[in-house]
């Protein structure tokens, strides 16, 4: 049987803003896969981040798809911008007010890839509904707002649900996850097929870190 292979998506939650360009140049240097983009609006978690006009310097910096994660109230008033600054996967998350099956709609009719996230106390059942409208699936292994927290073990039972609905329906969104993510938990992450880490890449060899998220043997 073959090793299990993954996308890594370092999150630039935890790079050096001083000097971003950079830093996503070293990661994508260092075998990065995709970029992800955690977007805070201080009203649906208490921590503020960057904004489109962030994004859209990025997106001449890289080739890498830019993964963007709204943690915001209302998607909806912003997606446009997000669209436009030239991300290319938006996950909105089905908590906050403004999310709807036509905006997941929305992202995809204007050529960008749409995905969906819960927070970890949230049933898997609430997002059910649209996993037919995304292209991807972000499952939260710590409470979103803020970066360096440990992984929640009890959450890999939505990994592993989510894996089997795909299959039994003849889906194909990507399972991406985020929170925690190391090589001391890639063991619990078989069925996902995407990993965001933040702190385990930029707190160490960019290169080593990527490469041991790579592969499950």
């Amino acid at each position: 049987m073959s090793a299990k292979s993954f996308l890594v998506a370092p999150s630039i939650l935890s790079a050096d803003f001083s000097k971003l360009g950079q830093e996503i140049s070293a990661i994508e240097e260092a075998g990065a896969d995709w970029v992800h983009v955690d977007v805070m609006d201080g009203h649906f978690v208490p921590n503020l981040t960057l904004g489109a006009p962030v994004v859209k310097s990025l997106r001449p910096v890289t080739k890498l798809p830019l993964d963007v994660h709204l943690m915001i109230d209302d998607p909806d008033r912003y997606v446009e911008d997000f669209l436009k600054a030239g991300a290319d996967y938006i996950t909105v998350h089905v908590e906050s007010r403004g999310f709807s099956k036509e905006l997941l709609q929305k992202i995809r009719s204007q050529g960008a890839k749409s995905g969906i996230t819960l927070r970890p106390g949230t049933p898997l059942s609430d997002i059910e509904p649209f996993l037919s409208e995304v292209d991807l699936v972000l499952v939260m292994t710590v409470e979103p707002g803020f970066g360096g927290q440990s992984f929640m073990v009890d959450q890999v039972s939505k990994i592993e649900a989510l894996s089997k609905w795909r299959k039994e329906h003849s889906l194909s969104y990507l399972i991406e996850v985020d929170g925690g993510v190391s090589d001391k938990t890639l063991s619990h992450l078989a069925e996902a097929d995407v990993l965001v880490a933040g702190s385990y890449v930029f707190k160490n060899d960019y290169k080593q870190a990527i490469k041991s998220l790579k592969t499950l043997p």
